[in-house]
């Protein structure tokens, strides 16, 4: 799935920090001490807020073009990207039971030599698809 970007506007919080919010996905508000922590919360929220809508069913808005947008004398505008596949590759851990097929020859020596089917198909699949 390709990268999303959707556009946020950062407030100012009267007791310091920013409170952010989303035009296109009202449900979606977090905050942050400081600019780094809001624009992490602002990712952390995005994709909270997408992930429950694509499990709920429902389709993703589509993000509004941040030039039309004009943000409040209390706040600026930023573009938040957000990519679905880095997103729950990092939440998403449960393990999905695969059958395959080897030689006997070849499971004789891998049982003999203790090693552990499941962990040598992941190393493998994460070697040949570049992923950590």
């Amino acid at each position: 799935m390709k990268k999303l970007f959707y556009p946020a506007l950062f407030h100012k919080a009267e007791e310091g920090g920013f409170w952010i919010s989303f035009p296109d996905l009202p449900e979606c508000l977090t905050q942050g001490d400081d600019m780094a922590q809001a624009y992490e919360m602002a990712v952390d929220a995005l994709g909270l807020a997408l992930v429950c809508r694509e499990e709920e069913g429902q389709l993703l808005p589509d993000a509004s073009d941040p030039t039309t947008i004009v943000p409040g004398s209390d706040a600026f505008l930023a573009v938040i990207e957000f990519d679905m596949l880095a997103y729950k590759k990092k939440t998403d851990s449960r393990a999905v039971k695969k059958t395959l097929s080897i030689p006997s020859w070849l499971n004789d020596a891998a049982i003999a030599a203790g090693l552990n089917f499941s962990q040598v198909l992941q190393d493998a699949l994460k070697a040949q698809l570049h992923v950590g």
